[in-house]
């Protein structure tokens, strides 16, 4: 039986505490225990993501593989949803399989439960996709949020209602305690927790209770319309709030326009007031507000000022811009290590994408949006193989909902060059940090568009490469490999475009295990380095797959010369993920040469450098080696324990050893050694608790070193 990982998820962090709704959980509790798809419905801004977050949070204990949270706000493609999910999920699948048949065989023996936040742009999409994994998963559970039903055989819903609100009669009641009256009702006690944080010090009072009643009555319990107001009470006391939202009510006719065909209409309270919020905002922060509409997810400061800034929206009033949206929690603040991001609601982004249309500019900044991050791409290719790469690859995956909004944006408008550009620049994205599928789909469809030759075209082939290496796909590697070759045949200046031809070619053969021929491919260029070029990391990845290729034929002297200069020329460059491949090169190289202790502290570093980028290829890989490193050395238990946790993330990524015949073999040595070494029962148990521990405790566990570890196992 499998262990319960407690705590097992990716649970967005609770910012604010839910206020009210012990029923409404309740209810939905008793739902998800007799049925495994529930969907909660209502009104945009009534609060069903923030209720879904506190029902996941409470269930989360009694699901055995955790609770897992799918964002789908930023997702714009239907087709692109089962990826999303797998991203979610400790899954990584890097093989051609369709990616639903992927989640399907991963959560079939497993229980969880799955949310899906954000379906109503999405519906059909999801309902597929729900029918499909609750019909061959019986340990899954799926909770919805969504304004449209998903319409799937089985589903139960639940109505979200907007907050209890008091009612003026038992306010006014003869008799009646106006506090008892007003201050347990759960709108008033949102609006005067969100006030609090608004305006330290604030209070319901004698004062000013009837003026939060009107409000709350106004605004009918509806929660962001009562978040909305109690951001304005930083400027306005509430009988002034109350008085304006009056007005307000009798101009409501002014945002209808901006709302048609939205399924269902806007709730009347919600469109007051955030039609109030942006009439409240001087001109320059409505502007913005409306070109801030944009982005998908969440986005930098500094993006903001670039993409949205003109002569009518000056870049130094951006940052005071934004901090004002968000002191009126138009905007969320969310500060991280690499600078400030901001992020918006889908109610009230749909509200300045309607202003944006309005306004005539949608075009014109998602063009300026498409520049931005396809700059933002082209810079981090240039510098991945570099001091920098740590932080590109995080900031790379942090903007992953803007790059993939700026690649929708491309093919939408047909601009095959752009698109090129930008799918063929974050090669590194899908090969080296784990999204190849995502990376086949954009390069595909970018390729279908055209141009039909240039630079552009020939980055794109070559990265479209990359991923077919990546999903084991060598007949679609090699086939591109010849495609590539003859697309840069007639480029002159740029010497890294022969390194490129001959790495794609000789990787794609060795992985196949034809490895005299990748030799052969491999050797047509120089061994030295070519200046600059639109390949940077062309010769890197070559040298480093002809050392794998001698230590396929038994060369392993030659392999660990070229490892030793790969890791050098990194480790004066300050990079870390080819340096993590050449101290794996060096691990295979040192194991051939029966140097174990060497080959495991090597496979050690290695796997600490993958560890960091998150590249679960790498730490696959150098997880078997450190394995076969151990028993060598006699550490059998230790080896089944390591094969084990192999074996875990192997099984997320689809193919084993990415089907690499020298690879498979190695590890199938390994496990029979160490099954020789401690027997049969004693490995399955080892390797079984390798397989079940938590992902980051195995990692920490195969970083220790040997004396830390189990000890000798007695030689027979």
């Amino acid at each position: 039986m499998a262990r319960r990982r407690q705590g097992a998820g990716n649970l967005p962090a609770e910012t604010t505490e839910l206020v009210g709704r012990r029923a409404e959980l309740a209810q939905i509790r008793r739902l998800l225990g007799g049925a495994r798809l529930v969907t909660l419905t209502g009104v945009g801004g009534v609060g069903k993501t923030r209720l879904a977050l506190r029902t996941a949070y409470e269930a989360q204990p009694t699901f055995r593989d955790g609770v897992w949270w799918v964002e789908l706000s930023a997702l714009r493609q239907g087709e692109l949803l089962a990826h999303t999910v797998a991203e979610a999920l400790p899954l990584t699948d890097q093989t051609t399989r369709p990616m639903i048949d992927v989640l399907v065989d991963y959560l079939a023996d497993r229980e969880l439960l799955l949310v899906l936040d954000t379906c109503e742009h999405l519906t059909d999409a999801c309902a597929m996709a729900a029918e499909a994994l609750l019909r061959a998963t019986p340990g899954l559970r799926v909770l919805a949020t969504s304004r449209r039903l998903l319409g799937v055989v089985g589903e139960e819903v639940f109505t979200v209602d907007p907050l209890p609100v008091p009612t003026t009669e038992a306010v006014g009641a003869a008799g009646a305690d106006p506090v008892d009256a007003v201050d347990g009702v759960d709108a008033v006690a949102l609006l005067a927790a969100r006030a609090a944080e608004a305006v330290p010090g604030f209070a319901v009072t004698d004062a000013n209770r009837l003026d939060v009643v009107a409000l709350c009555q106004r605004l009918e319990g509806l929660p962001l319309a009562l978040e909305l107001a109690a951001a304005r009470l930083r400027e306005h006391s509430a009988a002034e709030l109350a008085r304006r939202l009056e007005d307000r009510f009798a101009v409501l006719g002014e945002t209808n326009e901006l709302v048609d065909g939205a399924e269902p209409p806007w709730h009347q309270a919600l469109r007051t007031a955030i039609g109030w919020s942006h009439q409240l905002c001087p001109p320059s922060a409505r502007l913005l507000w409306a070109r801030l509409s944009v982005f998908a997810g969440a986005f930098h400061a500094e993006a903001a000022r670039q993409v949205c800034a003109d002569e009518h929206l000056p870049a130094e009033q951006i940052p005071d811009l934004l901090t004002a949206l968000a002191d009126k929690s138009i905007l969320t603040w969310q500060p991280t290590g690499g600078g400030e991001r901001y992020r918006m609601l889908d109610t009230i982004r749909e509200f300045g994408a309607g202003w944006l249309h309005r306004l005539g500019e949608e075009h014109a900044l998602r063009r300026c949006h498409r520049d931005y991050y396809l700059d933002l791409a082209q810079r981090a290719d240039a510098a991945w193989i570099g001091p920098d790469q740590t932080a590109w690859y995080e900031r790379t995956l942090t903007e992953y909902a803007n790059l993939r909004a700026a690649l929708d944006f491309c093919l939408a408008e047909q601009d095959g060059r752009s698109a090129l550009e930008l799918a063929g620049a974050l090669w590194f994205f899908w090969y080296a940090c784990g999204f190849p599928k995502e990376g086949r789909h954009y390069l595909n469809r970018a390729l279908d568009l055209g141009p039909a030759s240039g630079p552009a075209r020939a980055k794109a082939l070559w990265s479209c490469g990359h991923t077919a290496i990546n999903l084991g796909d060598t007949e679609t590697s090699l086939r591109l490999a010849g495609v590539f070759r003859a697309a840069v045949a007639e480029e002159s200046g740029d010497e890294s475009t022969a390194f490129a031809a001959a790495y794609l070619e000789g990787a794609g053969l060795a992985v196949h295990g034809r490895q005299a021929q990748a030799a052969e491919a491999l050797d047509a260029v120089p061994h030295t380095r070519p200046a600059g070029g639109r390949y940077p990391a062309a010769w890197f990845l070559l040298r480093a797959t002809r050392a794998f290729v001698h230590v396929h034929h038994g060369q392993f002297a030659d392999a660990m010369a070229i490892a030793d200069e790969l890791c050098a020329t990194c480790a004066r460059r300050g990079e870390t993920w080819m340096r993590a491949w050449g101290d794996y090169l060096r691990a295979l190289a040192a194991l051939g040469l029966g140097r174990a202790e060497e080959a495991a502290a090597r496979a050690r570093t290695a796997l600490d450098g993958k560890r960091r980028l998150h590249d679960s290829v790498g730490m696959a890989m150098s997880l078997d080696t450190l394995a076969s490193a151990a028993v060598a050395a006699g550490r059998a238990e230790q080896a089944a324990r390591l094969l084990g946790i192999a074996e875990q993330i192997w099984h997320t990524l689809g193919t084993p050893q990415m089907g690499s015949p020298e690879l498979v073999a190695a590890r199938d040595a390994c496990e029979q050694q160490a099954r020789h070494l401690i027997g049969d029962d004693a490995y399955e148990t080892v390797f079984r608790t390798g397989y079940d521990t938590a992902p980051d405790t195995a990692i920490t566990y195969a970083l220790r070193t040997p004396e830390a570890a189990s000890p000798r196992a007695p030689v027979n």
